[in-house]
């Protein structure tokens, strides 16, 4: 039976072909439990990030299975070949996993960016052109996101900037031939993750711009 549309989908990085193949194989999936998303947490259905390790099928999500189970074990439990491990005693959510299904088309990532953890759902990941249509925002950023589109923008969403003064994620970021151009949507009482000075960014080459909902 197919998930519901709206079921929770928990798309996870998968970055060696051994995970790929316990996954396959041995049916189950580790996640640290310290960086799990809350939120997806018990979610019905696993997808998977492959990474560069996988030739042909790399920066995509190729595969899903349904989580039929999430338990709480340690690293050497899960690995008991590994006792000695820095991490043997950490905390882990084995997820248990139903047979491996290849997605009807990839969902491939445009451009390089950092990807451990997206929380979709399973319309989403069916529909999905590229990694980008799976990312939720606010409806004045799906808004925004569909304007992009319509208008033939090449936009990434929620676009992590590694700069060592401040955590800053912007709602999207536009790479053109003359820099870089981050876009935030500012709605009223809205707490923002945008922390960096606007006046930093531009010391890294970026133009910000700000759009209000109103």
């Amino acid at each position: 039976m197919e998930p519901d549309r709206y079921a929770t989908v928990l798309v996870a990085l998968i970055n060696n072909r051994r995970d790929l193949e316990i996954a396959r194989e041995q049916h189950w999936y580790r996640i640290p439990v310290r960086h799990a998303p809350p939120r997806a947490v018990g979610a019905p259905v696993l997808a998977f990030y492959q990474t560069a390790a996988f030739g042909a099928e790399k920066w995509a999500v190729n595969y899903w299975a349904e989580a039929t189970a999430w338990d709480v074990v340690t690293r050497r439990q899960l690995l008991p070949d590994q006792p000695n491990h820095p991490r043997a005693n950490q905390k882990y959510y084995r997820v248990s996993l139903g047979e491996l299904q290849r997605l009807p088309h990839p969902i491939p990532s445009r451009s390089w960016r950092r990807i451990t953890f997206i929380v979709t759902h399973w319309e989403r990941l069916q529909e999905a052109a590229e990694i980008n249509d799976l990312l939720h925002g606010t409806i004045w950023e799906e808004r925004l996101w569909a304007a992009f589109r319509k208008a033939g923008i090449l936009a990434e969403r929620q676009y992590a900037l590694e700069e060592r003064r401040a955590p800053y994620t912007m709602d999207f970021a536009i790479f053109c031939r003359q820099g870089p151009v981050g876009v935030t949507c500012q709605e009223p009482g809205r707490a923002t993750a945008h922390s960096l000075p606007e006046g930093a960014l531009s010391d890294l080459g970026w133009l910000l711009l700000r759009f209000s909902a109103q």
